[in-house]
């Protein structure tokens, strides 16, 4: 029998019912794992980096039209962030907002580990098969884990803003225009450029720690939250050399991708979903 596209609203009123039942199962698994019985770790080298981001481009190649569809919603996201802060006087946040949304990255790129991980398997992706994250065995704790991030942002958000006002103080610059000069021509400006460059980073070594293997791992395997950290911080403590590193390739590859107007994502991103799917079979056993 030949294949065809089914009805994509047909689809998603069949998945529904299903999803919530699978939510519900799986809820009370979040934090219930038992970190006794860990996941063995791997020694990665630079070429393990370099192998994940050909593979990474392979599948990006190979699936092009669907993962770039799939993450669509991450330059948009972008874009809006970017109407927020022009619209609501949140100018000194642009940066942080923009350098920020990096650490919800692991969160969008989730339909792109799920297509990786079933072209791995020797099936055919398509983006429909992004939506397989809901019915992953470790859904609840997925869940979990992307609300913790998305507060580890938000934190960041309020860190970011408690600097500007001791360094540059609570008035809002006069315009757009003359936020730039405030900051680059003067010491207060440039004492906040070093302080939240230092700040920001810490908080980008806590979301790599966090994330560099969890969320591919609570994808592909039935584990809670605690085994899926815990394991992701084990392969940085292992490797901390080429993990920060793989932290330092994806900052620079998300700047260049969010230089024109934050299009560059759409392709940027897939290819470090992509890779990151990679990375984890290459360092978790």
């Amino acid at each position: 029998m030949d294949k065809t596209i089914g009805n994509p609203i047909t689809w998603a009123a069949r998945n529904i019912g299903a999803t919530g039942d699978h939510l519900a199962e799986n809820i009370s698994h979040i934090g219930s794992a038992d970190t006794r019985h860990l996941p063995v770790v791997r020694t990665l080298t630079m070429d393990d980096l370099w192998a994940c981001l050909r593979a990474g481009y392979s599948d990006f190649l190979d699936t092009r039209a669907d993962a770039i569809f799939v993450v669509l919603i991450y330059p948009i996201a972008g874009f809006l962030m970017f109407g927020i802060g022009l619209n609501t006087n949140m100018v000194p946040l642009l940066a942080p907002l923009v350098g920020g949304f990096a650490l919800v990255g692991p969160v969008a790129a989730l339909g792109l580990y799920e297509i990786s991980r079933k072209r791995e398997q020797g099936g055919e992706a398509g983006w429909l098969d992004a939506f397989g994250v809901f019915r992953s065995p470790s859904l609840g704790a997925i869940l979990a884990l992307a609300f913790y991030m998305v507060m580890l942002f938000l934190v960041w958000l309020m860190v970011a803003q408690s600097i500007y006002v001791q360094t540059l103080g609570p008035d809002l610059p006069a315009s757009l225009g003359a936020f730039p000069t405030q900051v680059f021509t003067t010491a207060a400006g440039w004492t906040m450029i070093l302080f939240g460059h230092a700040v920001g980073f810490l908080f980008a070594l806590v979301a790599l720690a966090i994330s560099v293997v969890s969320f591919p791992l609570l994808l592909d395997r039935k584990v809670g939250v605690p085994v899926a950290v815990v394991t992701s911080v084990r392969v940085l403590r292992r490797n901390p050399g080429v993990i920060l590193s793989w932290g330092f390739i994806v900052a620079a590859l998300l700047v260049i991708g969010a230089i024109p107007m934050l299009l560059g994502l759409i392709v940027v991103m897939p290819v470090l979903g992509h890779a990151t799917w990679h990375l984890y079979r290459r360092a978790v056993a």
